[in-house]
């Protein structure tokens, strides 16, 4: 089998005492799958069964780690007495896009990174959102991520439709699949909890979970009304 291949994004965070530190995310650039190495040992926070997702289908003998936890050791452990509010010049660079650069607090910078493993993980709650990871818009703002959250979901209800299956054309799904997002968010945030020294990443977490709730609140017929003004070029024949 030919070996797959690989589609970095880069996040580097340089501090006010000008000291760096480089993430590289290595995701398959055909499923959006993170790809990371197996590490000898885990540490105990990562453990499925410690605080794990009231509605997690994962099952402890066959997944001894969460994989949204194991995903983000080396990210949570560099941040371990980092503060929320500290400030941070983060450059994002992709394959495809030109780089982008913030002077910007750390908990969200955190919170963008953390994002990206989440949904690359392999948790079954969050590979509907892989499709979004593979075309990350760094530093996106909430209509952007809402107006990206409803293409991507549009787009799969047309390959389901392909594939025979059911498509949901009313968009109901969508809501659903973040409902169980905020849930997770919630309940993972439980698993840093007891680690206090933990305050920037459980903020990053907190802050993902405010933009989940905010994308499943905004789904509406009144802000798709008023979505629907832009589509005016394909409403008439």
């Amino acid at each position: 089998m030919a070996e797959a291949t690989t589609f970095t994004i880069r996040y580097s965070f340089r501090f006010p005492d000008q000291t760096e530190k480089v993430f590289d995310v290595e995701l398959d650039s055909q499923t959006g799958a993170l790809i990371q190495p197996k590490r000898e040992s885990y540490p105990s926070w990562t453990k499925l069964g410690l605080h794990q997702c009231r509605h997690c289908p994962l099952n402890k003998e066959e997944h001894p780690q969460c994989p949204v936890a194991a995903s983000l050791v080396d990210v949570v452990d560099f941040f371990y007495d980092s503060h929320s509010i500290n400030k941070v010049d983060v450059t994002v660079q992709t394959p495809h896009r030109e780089t982008h650069r913030k002077d910007m607090l750390l908990f969200p910078a955190i919170s963008s990174l953390i994002g990206i493993h989440m949904a690359s993980s392999g948790c079954p709650h969050l590979n509907k959102l892989r499709p979004m990871v593979l075309h990350h818009l760094p530093f996106a703002d909430s209509n952007e991520t809402i107006y990206r959250a409803l293409s991507m979901y549009v787009l799969a209800q047309y390959f389901r439709r392909k594939k025979g299956l059911t498509p949901d054309w009313e968009l109901t799904g969508l809501s659903e699949i973040y409902t169980n997002i905020n849930i997770l968010n919630r309940d993972f945030s439980h698993r840093l909890a007891n680690e206090s020294d933990k305050e920037a990443s459980r903020n990053a977490i907190t802050s993902l979970d405010c933009f989940a709730q905010m994308i499943e609140f905004s789904i509406t017929e009144e802000m798709l009304e008023e979505l629907e003004l832009q589509f005016a070029g394909y409403l008439s024949e």
